[in-house]
């Protein structure tokens, strides 16, 4: 597949993280990660018998699993310590600087160029990120908890650093990713026995809402966003990367959670406009 391709797919599956959270019922958050991350690591090691060198290929240096397993959980951990302790609104857009973060700073990697439409592009993508925000939140208000807002910071350098420093590590096999799921579940069920009260899903939909979030969302999504990034053309899958919020809204929009407004139509156009500065084609720039 092509690797640029495989980052869209993952941006789509992230899309559907709201929906399938949602639908989970009132599963607390570690223990959602925990649940989902299991499944995801799992489902990633499902085709390892059928692939010879398997083992081989995870024969990896120390800090290519602190970096994967930091920037999974690290990631999940700041972003609930985030919505907890911070308006959801306003914490979600400070936690979504991370592609603006990625395009800026893959201008740091050996053999990228940063061009103007490429931060043209982030941040024409931004922008319609902070309508979706506002279109559901209506004014926003980023007074109160430092501790809420420091950790939406944190995702977006901890999410951002990880997708940048992958990209410095082409050699190491996206087959570590699995681990790394298992890791980050590992970690998040210490965190839920430590501050959470178990709560399983009530019914069959709740539990298909959590197995379809450890397939895709917290899945297969991270298998591919790490070949993407490794191998694509970063730039442009940090600038798509506000697709993710757009289709999610829209899902909700379609399932009758959100209801669809004019900050909604603006937001497509931003982000949708953003995407197409940051690839290039309308200035003649053609690559991957």
């Amino acid at each position: 597949m092509n690797p640029t391709l495989a980052g869209f797919l993952a941006i789509l599956m992230w899309s559907l993280l709201a929906l399938f959270t949602a639908s989970s019922g009132k599963v607390p958050p570690f223990q959602l990660l925990a649940m989902t991350f299991l499944i995801g690591g799992l489902s990633g090691m499902a085709g390892w018998p059928f692939r010879p060198g398997v083992m081989a290929r995870l024969r990896l240096p120390a800090k290519v699993w602190i970096i994967g397993v930091t920037g999974l959980f690290g990631y999940h951990f700041f972003y609930y310590t985030a919505l907890r302790n911070a308006p959801v609104a306003e914490a979600g857009l400070v936690a979504y600087l991370w592609p603006m973060l990625i395009v800026v700073g893959s201008a740091l990697l050996p053999g990228e160029k940063l061009r103007w439409f490429h931060l043209a592009g982030a941040a024409c993508g931004f922008g319609g990120a902070v309508l979706l925000v506002t279109g559901r939140a209506g004014i926003l208000d980023f007074s109160g908890s430092a501790i809420g807002y420091l950790s939406a910071l944190a995702c977006a350098v901890i999410w951002s650093s990880y997708s940048i420093l992958s990209r410095a590590m082409k050699s190491a096999s996206s087959d570590a990713v699995a681990i790394y799921c298992l890791a980050t579940a590992g970690l998040g069920l210490l965190c839920h026995l430590a501050f959470e009260t178990t709560v399983w899903p009530q019914d069959r939909i709740e539990w298909l809402a959590v197995a379809g979030l450890g397939l895709m969302p917290v899945g297969l999504a991270f298998y591919v966003w790490d070949h993407g990034v490794k191998h694509g053309n970063i730039q442009l899958l940090g600038s798509a990367a506000y697709l993710a919020p757009l289709f999610s809204t829209i899902i909700l929009v379609v399932a009758g959670i959100a209801v669809p407004t004019w900050q909604l139509a603006a937001a497509a156009l931003l982000i949708t406009l953003g995407a197409l500065v940051a690839s290039g084609r309308l200035f003649g720039n053609r690559s991957s």
